[in-house]
C-alpha cells in the first residue's frame, strides 16, 4: 500500500506529457504578424487548372434600362473579360446573363459577375457597378417596396432618406463610405461590409419610422470622433451618444360602427307614397282641395322666411352694449359702501337714543307717595 502511495505522488509531481497527435502540430498562419482579417488579391497560379464545371446567372431588366444597357454593354463585357467571364445582353427577353469559361481561374468571381448584373438592372451606373468585381468592394440590395402599406406614407418616408437636393443621402455616403443609391422599390448600396451594416440598419429605420436618418448622422458623426481619442477604445460609448426618443403623435381614431343584432326576418317595407296620402287622408281629397291646402303650406313657408329676414334686418339696427370701464365699476361700487356705512350709522343712532332715553327714567315717579304741592302759583280769585 505504501508503494502504490508514492508512485500515486510521484506521478502527481511529474506529469507526463502527453503526445500532440497530427492535429496539434504547429501551422504556418498560426503568426500574429499575419492579419487574418486582410483580404488578399487572388493569384491565378492558386487554380492553374480553372474550373471544372459552368455556373451561370441570369437576371431580368425593366423596360428603360434597355437603351442604357446597349450602349454600355462594351464597358461591362471588357470588364468581365479579364476575369475569364462571359456575358450576354438578350433583349428579346429582356435579361442579362453571366457565365463561367475555361479560362475562368478564380471561383468567386461568378457571385462577383452575378452582383453586377443585379446592380445594372438597378439603375447603378455601368462605371460604379464594374467595381463591384473588385475584392474590397461588397453589395447590397435592400428591399423597402413591403415595409409600408401605406403608399403615400412610403413616399414621404422614402424622401426623408434622400434629403433636400440629396444632402442627407451624401452624409451617409460620407459617412459610412458607401454608395448609396435609393430606386423605385430598392436601395442599392456599395461599400464594406461595415458600412453596408450601417446602411442596411438606417434605411430600414427610416421606412419603418423607427428613427429619422438625421439622428443616425449624429450619432456617426459623434462616432468618428469618439474613435479618434485612444483613451476611449476600451470603453462603451452610450454614455457620449444621444438617445432620441419617440414622440407618439395623436392619429385619428377609425370610428367603428355598432354592430346591430342579427335578425332572419328581413326590415319592414317602408311605406309608399300613396300609404301615407291614405293614412292623411289626402288621397280622398279632390284636386282643388288639394290645390287649397298646397298654397296655404306655401303661404306659412313664406311667412317663415319673410320673419326670419326682418329679425335679420332688425339686428344690424341694435345697438351694441357699452362696454364697462373699471373706473365706473370703482364708482359703483364705492356708492353702494357709503350708503350701507350711511344706512348703519342711521341705525346705530337710533339704538343709541333709546338706550339713553331707558337710563333717564326715575323709579320714584312708579312708586306711590305723598303727593308734592305744585310749584305753579294758584290762581287767586278775587
Amino acid at each position: 500500500m505504501a508503494d502504490e502511495e508514492s508512485l500515486n505522488v510521484n506521478e502527481e509531481l511529474n506529469p507526463k506529457l502527453r503526445h500532440k497527435g497530427k492535429h496539434d502540430k504547429p501551422k504556418p498562419w498560426d503568426d500574429p504578424s499575419i492579419d487574418h482579417w486582410k483580404i488578399e488579391k487572388f493569384d491565378p497560379s492558386w487554380n492553374e487548372t480553372g474550373l471544372l464545371e459552368v455556373s451561370s446567372f441570369s437576371t431580368l431588366f425593366p423596360q428603360y434600362r434597355e437603351k442604357y444597357l446597349q450602349e454600355c454593354w462594351p464597358i461591362v463585357k471588357g470588364a468581365l473579360k479579364e476575369h475569364g467571364i462571359a456575358c450576354e445582353l438578350n433583349l428579346v427577353e429582356g435579361s442579362m446573363t453571366v457565365s463561367t469559361t475555361m479560362k475562368t481561374k478564380d471561383p468567386y468571381i461568378i457571385v462577383k459577375a452575378r452582383d453586377l448584373i443585379k446592380l445594372l438592372s438597378r439603375s447603378v451606373p455601368a462605371p460604379q457597378a464594374v467595381k463591384i468585381l473588385n475584392d474590397e468592394m461588397q453589395c447590397d440590395i435592400i428591399k423597402i417596396g413591403s415595409m409600408v402599406r401605406n403608399k403615400d406614407r412610403f413616399v414621404k418616408r422614402r424622401q426623408y432618406l434622400v434629403g433636400p437636393n440629396s444632402s442627407t443621402l451624401k452624409a451617409l455616403e460620407i459617412l459610412t463610405g458607401c454608395y448609396i443609391l435609393v430606386q423605385g422599390n430598392t436601395v442599392a448600396a456599395m461599400g464594406s461590409f461595415k458600412g453596408l451594416k450601417q446602411v442596411r440598419r438606417i434605411v430600414e429605420d427610416c421606412i419603418q419610422n423607427k428613427m429619422h436618418p438625421l439622428h443616425h448622422i449624429k450619432i456617426l458623426m459623434l462616432k468618428r470622433e469618439l474613435a479618434k481619442n485612444p483613451a476611449l477604445a476600451s470603453e462603451n460609448w452610450d454614455r457620449f451618444l444621444p438617445q432620441f426618443k419617440k414622440k407618439n403623435v395623436k392619429q385619428k381614431k377609425v370610428k367603428t360602427k355598432e354592430k346591430k343584432p342579427y335578425t332572419p326576418f328581413p326590415p319592414p317595407q317602408p311605406p309608399s307614397k300613396i300609404d301615407q296620402q291614405l293614412e292623411s287622408g289626402e288621397y280622398f281629397l279632390s284636386d282643388k282641395k288639394k290645390l287649397a291646402k298646397q298654397w296655404e303650406e306655401k303661404q306659412v313657408k313664406q311667412a317663415e322666411k319673410v320673419a326670419e329676414t326682418k329679425k335679420k334686418r332688425e339686428a344690424a339696427f341694435v345697438p351694441p352694449e357699452e362696454p364697462k370701464t373699471h373706473n365706473q365699476d370703482v364708482s359703483t361700487m364705492d356708492k353702494d359702501d357709503v350708503t350701507a356705512m350711511a344706512s348703519s350709522l342711521k341705525k346705530k343712532a337710533k339704538e343709541f337714543r333709546k338706550q339713553k332715553s331707558i337710563d333717564k327714567i326715575d323709579a320714584e315717579e312708579f312708586i306711590a307717595g305723598p303727593s308734592k304741592p305744585s310749584k305753579k302759583k294758584s290762581k287767586s280769585y278775587r
